[in-house]
């Protein structure tokens, strides 16, 4: 008996750090001690893996097992250092070749059976095992798809902790893991051409696909403000491949993966409904926070239908992770950052009753029910949608017309072609859409023509702007003249980006 090692992760959000599993067998009282800061998934791990021992036909050796896990000031949670935990003792006990656990990293869960079977969180565990240093991995045969897309990655899969420990000992080939691939059909969901009538609410639509902005739509019940909403995944670009592993790493972590297609490959869309906490929109749970909506709506549209039913706090959580681009969530024994490089669509009705902005409607909504029903809404977060419009009820033409406009495919081959403009203006610099460009650079780099920011000043003197709605207004000028083809924007641009901004919620007053 002696000592033995072999390589884990372990993840604090969607970041993954190394573990070295160190074991030793020597002489006194049998039992398995952990130490290194181990949750209560790690420390119940010594019944998983002497069970997964024994069951495989090894022998426990009735001895003194000490498992070190290091780095020793980091916790380590949750059960992916199962697998890892087994070989080690093995190797520590002298069943299995000296060295042969140290060259893999081990990511799995142990049946008492001994089956191998798969964790949340894989594909960010096999990223960080690849920057370490160690890209050969071992990982449950239903994870070997998310796992291999890591580039550089060696990845087997296994089944049992017999076949592990056959690889191990070199009696059997590794069966090597197979990147999922990305579907290349045409994308399928609800498209635009749908939408019937609603000229300015779709020049939104596709002016937030352009330049990332955030989006409010107002109207009364039926008009089509769902419709709309649901459609703007549709028209905004393709995830890039970084952007794939960004997003699927969140999903991995929140075990939101679908086991048949383990990647994220179009741009995610959240729906929470209206009785969601804070703590599902943002993140939470008990010991580190899982990631909420709007860190699984990274780098697509998170969805927020008939916004003033949601609680008030609730909607003003959005403004932090608004602003960053993250969510920062603090705990007793971790902190936590998830990416939400989200685009925040809200729809509103215009009252509790829906019909004050109706046509020959009458509400029936007392001005104090319009005051608290408007009033869930607040100013700081109503400043940081950069486009708010209304959408009308249809006319009888519209109706009998239905949906005549453009596609979806249309409008995202413009938008697409927005954003490479974008893309070329704000090459070398650290932001790729006009939504990300900081006021200093609006003011300086990327300043709009002298006419243009006059008309934007205009409005913030007759107090119509605020200084961060002067901000968004030119952010908005500069996608409409990336979809013009327009090299600076101009008073034209700024006007008609003070008009998709709109003066606020109509009944607020």
């Amino acid at each position: 008996m002696s000592t033995a090692s072999a390589y884990t992760v372990t993840l604090t959000g969607v970041q993954g750090t190394l573990v070295r599993v160190e074991v030793d067998a020597s002489p006194g009282i049998p039992g398995l001690t952990l130490v290194g800061l181990p949750d209560s998934a790690v420390r119940e791990a010594r019944d998983r893996v002497r069970a997964a021992i024994t069951n495989t036909g090894m022998a426990w050796k009735a001895c003194r097992v000490t498992a070190s896990l290091s780095p020793a000031s980091v916790r380590k949670r949750g059960s992916g250092l199962d697998l890892a935990l087994a070989c080690a003792c093995l190797a520590a006990f002298d069943a299995l070749p000296v060295g042969s656990t140290q060259k893999w990293v081990m990511i799995a869960e142990l049946g008492l059976d001994g089956a191998v079977r798969p964790v949340h969180g894989v594909l960010p565990m096999v990223l960080a095992a690849v920057r370490a240093g160690r890209p050969r991995l071992v990982v449950a045969e239903a994870s070997g798809g998310e796992a291999a897309l890591v580039p550089g990655a060696e990845v087997a899969i296994a089944s049992s902790l017999g076949e592990v420990l056959g690889v191990l000992r070199g009696d059997d080939e590794p069966r090597w893991a197979v990147a999922a691939i990305p579907s290349t059909a045409p994308r399928q969901g609800p498209d635009l051409s749908d939408v019937s009538g609603q000229a300015t609410p779709r020049l939104a639509v596709e002016v937030a696909a352009a330049g990332g902005h955030h989006l409010l739509l107002h109207g009364s019940p039926g008009a089509g403000k769902s419709l709309l909403a649901e459609r703007l995944p549709g028209v905004l670009p393709p995830l890039t491949t970084e952007q794939v592993l960004e997003v699927t790493a969140v999903h991995s972590v929140a075990g939101s993966l679908d086991p048949q297609r383990p990647m994220v490959v179009e741009p995610p869309f959240q729906a929470p409904h209206h009785t969601a906490s804070a703590a599902a929109l943002v993140g939470g749970g008990v010991g580190v926070a899982r990631p909420g909506a709007v860190s699984l709506a990274h780098r697509g549209v998170l969805f927020l239908d008939e916004a003033p039913e949601f609680s008030r706090v609730v909607l003003d959580t959005l403004r932090q992770p608004m602003e960053r681009g993250a969510v920062e969530l603090a705990r007793g024994d971790a902190t936590v950052t998830y990416p939400a490089r989200f685009q925040l669509v809200l729809a509103a009705n215009p009252c509790p009753c829906g019909r004050g902005g109706g046509r020959g409607l009458d509400c029936v909504c007392t001005p104090d029910q319009k005051r608290r029903y408007s009033a869930r809404l607040s100013g700081p977060l109503l400043d940081r949608l950069d486009l708010q419009v209304p959408v009308l009820p249809l006319t009888r033409a519209e109706l009998v017309e239905g949906g005549s406009g453009e596609s979806s495919a249309t409008v995202r081959g413009r938008v697409m072609q927005a954003r490479d403009r974008a893309c070329r203006r704000f090459a070398g610099q650290p932001w790729s859409t006009n939504a990300e460009v900081p006021g200093s650079a609006l003011r300086s780099v990327h300043a709009a023509t002298r006419d243009g920011t006059a008309v934007a000043l205009d409005e913030a003197a007759r107090g119509r702007l605020t200084g961060r709605g002067v901000d968004r207004v030119l952010r908005v000028a500069w996608t409409l003249a990336d979809l013009g083809g327009v090299d600076r924007p101009g008073a034209a641009e700024v006007a008609a980006a003070v008009q998709l901004r709109g003066g606020g919620l109509p009944w607020a007053a």
